[in-house]
């Protein structure tokens, strides 16, 4: 069985109007994750326009309103965003959809009610937040669950869970509640290291969106014939407001590879103005990579 074709990207005014927006909310004083997610969606699937986007938001909506009021309890949150998504609309994830471009894109999620551990989290923090849960993504290495209470527990109203009560659930296993093994179980699977309470801490939504166009990069590397994909997912990591300087190297060898050879040359040598002051021999080895650039456009 073929694997699934991924969706077509927009046109270049609407790539560059998604940019710009994406670009706006990310620098605003309390950037939105959905509206961040579903731009990087529209960004991948020219199909998703306006209504799109709308209907996207509407269904979040939807669903944070079928949520019992207020159950009080970080555990009575949990259970309760357990049985309404876990088991009453079957969001859930599979080996399979790491293979797709789909379960990484917010709309899709919404829609197939699958996709990758940190997108399956967006939708439940998302619905939890409209419903006033006190919740918080938490970026595990190598898989992402969903914290209820913490400090945030203080901020729920009278007859909240006590400060400091936390409980953990993993989306992707369609909500289940987590003890402190399970998180450990976690973290050793996916990098054989143990859980550190640093691990545990709030992921900010902008650190959530770094993880999300990680993931896209990290698929379309693994498939030279969708550079595209990879080359859209860093020109939007570069616009989140703090990057790492070595995206701008990721995107030159995109353009390099991708035939573009005196754009890419051009970022070359940028990125080695950059990195000279603290590496010379770096600086001096993508120097020579961009002049084997130009030279293939003899």
């Amino acid at each position: 069985m073929r694997p699934p074709r991924p969706p077509r990207p927009p046109s270049p005014q609407r790539s560059a109007e998604l940019r710009r927006r994406f670009a706006q909310e990310a620098r605003s004083e309390r950037p939105d994750l959905a509206t961040l997610c579903l731009l990087v969606g529209a960004e991948a699937d020219g199909a998703l326009d306006e209504a799109g986007l709308d209907a996207a938001q509407v269904e979040l909506d939807r669903l944070a309103g079928e949520l019992p009021f207020r159950p009080g309890t970080p555990r009575a949150w949990a259970v309760a965003l357990r049985d309404l998504l876990g088991e009453r609309y079957g969001f859930h994830g599979v080996a399979a959809d790491y293979q797709r471009l789909e379960s990484s894109l917010l709309h899709e999620v919404v829609r197939r009610r699958r996709g990758l551990p940190i997108l399956l989290s967006v939708v439940w923090l998302e619905v939890a937040r409209r419903a006033g849960a006190p919740v918080y993504g938490v970026a595990l290495p190598g898989h992402f669950v969903v914290g209820f209470g913490g400090e945030s527990a203080a901020a729920s109203g009278p007859g909240s869970a006590p400060l400091g009560e936390r409980v953990l659930v993993d989306p992707y296993d369609g909500g289940r509640l987590l003890s402190g093994t399970d998180a450990e179980a976690l973290v050793a699977g996916a990098t054989g290291a143990e859980l550190r309470a640093s691990m545990l801490e709030p992921a900010a939504p902008l650190d959530v969106v770094a993880r999300v166009l990680n993931n896209i990069r990290a698929w379309a590397a693994a498939r030279p014939e969708q550079s595209a994909v990879g080359l859209w997912a860093v020109e939007l990591a570069l616009l989140l407001p703090a990057h790492a300087a070595r995206l701008r190297y990721e995107r030159a060898v995109l353009l390099v590879q991708r035939g573009e050879f005196a754009a890419g040359a051009g970022e070359l040598e940028a990125y080695a103005e950059v990195v000279e002051a603290v590496d010379e021999a770096v600086a001096e080895e993508v120097r020579g990579e961009a002049r084997t650039a130009r030279a293939m456009l003899n």
